[in-house]
């Protein structure tokens, strides 16, 4: 009779190849979307130069989630994602900042971040407008699809 047998190890050295995964499907961070929020930067990425290294030659892109896509449909299509969907719930509040980060350490009193109405890009890109502050966002009757 044998006793109890070695459990096998199979994926022993995965980690690297879940580190090249992560690294190379990073997306950008919410700090730096807040930033291509600002009306002129959004002028700037929704009316691209053509460039055909990119999909779609850069035409079509999604300022929230710092993606581009093939053709119109696919960008309105992803508009309905869950993960377009997500992405706007997390620009509503505004981005950690430095002074916020000294007020939590105790260089000053705390101040709650400010909640702002994000809404989907429109599809004419000349009607885009940068997200508004609300002080109280619960008061609003805003319909998310």
């Amino acid at each position: 009779m044998t006793g109890p047998q070695k459990k096998k190890k199979h994926h022993v050295g995965d980690t690297f190849y879940k580190r090249k995964y992560k690294t190379k499907h990073r997306a950008r961070d919410i700090d730096e979307v807040d930033n291509d929020l600002k009306k002129e930067n959004a002028d700037r990425l929704l009316k691209q130069a053509l460039d055909f290294d990119k999909p779609g030659e850069g035409q079509h892109y999604c300022i929230h989630c710092a993606r581009y896509f093939l053709s119109d449909q696919v960008l309105q299509d992803h508009f309905r994602t869950k993960l377009h969907k997500k992405r706007i719930k997390e620009l509503r509040l505004e981005p950690y900042t430095i002074e916020e980060a000294e007020r939590a350490a105790g260089f000053g009193s705390y101040i709650a971040p400010k909640e702002r109405v994000i809404v989907t890009q429109p599809i004419n890109k000349e009607e885009y407008k940068e997200p508004e502050e609300v002080a109280d966002i619960c008061s609003l009757n805003i319909d998310l699809q």
